[in-house]
């Protein structure tokens, strides 16, 4: 398992929601990682698939 920049980062990269199968539709999962792009990104719960690529850790600030 990747290490990540702080404990909140670790929680929301690892969370596994028990009722969704979809990430996009779950409200509680807000970070998406992309292993094409190797990027991370925050999902915008609009109904659709989108996300906002980000390049620092929302928590912390360190640089992904």
């Amino acid at each position: 398992m990747k290490k990540y920049c702080c404990e909140d980062m670790d929680y929301h990269a690892n969370y596994k929601c028990d009722l969704h199968d979809n990430p996009y539709e779950c409200p509680d999962k807000i970070l998406i990682y992309d292993k094409r792009s190797q990027d991370y990104g925050l999902i915008i719960h609009d109904g659709g698939t989108s996300s906002i690529q980000i390049i620092f850790c929302p928590w912390c600030g360190s640089k992904l």
